[in-house]
């Protein structure tokens, strides 16, 4: 059966949509659809895809508008007399056809202080509860697919706020880090609000609306985030307080700067520190080819388990000594 679509053809200095018509077989997806144009009528069609399990997050795009992943959107949900329209993410640059240049979402990803470990805890020493794993398990099953950077009229709409404001795939990542009982920085709240572009975000839900790991962004961590800003901002001691002593005594701590991702915390503690990169931003050949790639570990490299096999489950250390009896 032939189906009708349109994709948008061009490069940074314009396009426009084509028309083809192409064989659509029963169960396929549209990443198949945009592999058989290739291979017999667009050959140079461009389009990025890696995985084509929806784990990977590499084949966004706009489909009929929405912005979705290719092959994880089936032919059988568009009626047979539809015209599917496939264009590409319109929040970032166009490279070329439907590859965008996502650069935006690395930059502010390098913006983000890295996790922290607290001095003094050693690999071995430390153990979250279930609760604690759970928290924070929902935004760790991102992909990084942007579609919910993309769809965020934040950053759609207005170039002019993408220098201010990092986009709800960092608000979870934010969100995660300050659930996270391990992490030592107890600046989250302020950095997200004063660095990363907290205020600005509405709450309009677009972004939950379109993330194909379904993680409510929204309810799950942009508004728990807000609420911590406002209870830390507005609490009426606090408010009380700033009346009673000097500004300077009472002032929520400045954020960290947003290029500093490494160095240390306005306490003093070390953060990890990433892999060198070259001048041109990317990786040495050498990093790519090593063993363990990406940064050092922030407990150091020498990875031993001190634990016996049977107590792999969770269990806290024991502690040096004993208890002081109770009377």
């Amino acid at each position: 059966m032939n189906r009708h679509f349109r994709v948008w053809r061009g490069d940074s200095s314009g396009g426009d949509l084509e028309d083809f018509d192409v064989e659509v077989n029963d169960g396929e997806v549209v990443l198949d659809i945009i592999h058989r144009l290739q291979a017999t009528q667009a050959p140079d069609l461009a389009c990025r895809w890696n995985c084509k399990a929806g784990k990977c997050g590499s084949c966004s795009m706009e489909i009929n508008g929405m912005p979705r992943l290719g092959c994880m959107t089936r032919m059988s949900t568009f009626t047979a007399d539809e015209t599917i329209t496939v264009t590409p993410l319109r929040t970032f640059p166009v490279i070329r056809d439907l590859v965008t240049d996502v650069s935006f979402n690395y930059e502010k990803a390098r913006q983000t202080p890295a996790f922290a470990p607290p001095t003094g805890v050693a690999p071995g020493q430390y153990r979250m509860q279930q609760v604690d794993v759970e928290r924070s398990q929902e935004f760790r099953k991102c992909i990084e697919c942007y579609l919910c950077q993309n769809t965020c009229h934040v950053v759609r709409d207005h170039e002019e706020n993408k220098e201010a404001f990092s986009g709800p795939r960092f608000f979870i990542r934010a969100a995660e880090l300050d659930m996270h009982p391990l992490d030592a920085r107890n600046d989250r709240k302020q950095y997200a609000q004063q660095s990363q572009g907290l205020g600005f975000c509405n709450i309009t839900k677009c972004c939950t609306e379109v993330c194909p790991e379904h993680i409510k962004i929204t309810d799950n961590a942009i508004i728990p985030m807000k609420e911590r800003v406002v209870d830390r901002r507005y609490d009426p001691l606090v408010r009380l307080g700033r009346k009673i002593f000097r500004r300077d005594q009472l002032e929520d701590p400045a954020p960290v700067p947003a290029q500093r991702v490494t160095g240390e915390t306005p306490s003093g503690q070390r953060l990890p520190e990433g892999p060198p990169v070259g001048p041109d931003g990317r990786l040495e050949i050498a990093e790519l080819a090593a063993p363990l790639q990406g940064g050092l570990s922030p407990f150091g490299e020498d990875m031993t388990f001190p634990l016996p096999p049977e107590r792999v489950s969770y269990h806290h250390p024991e502690p040096d000594s004993p208890p002081p009896a109770h009377s």
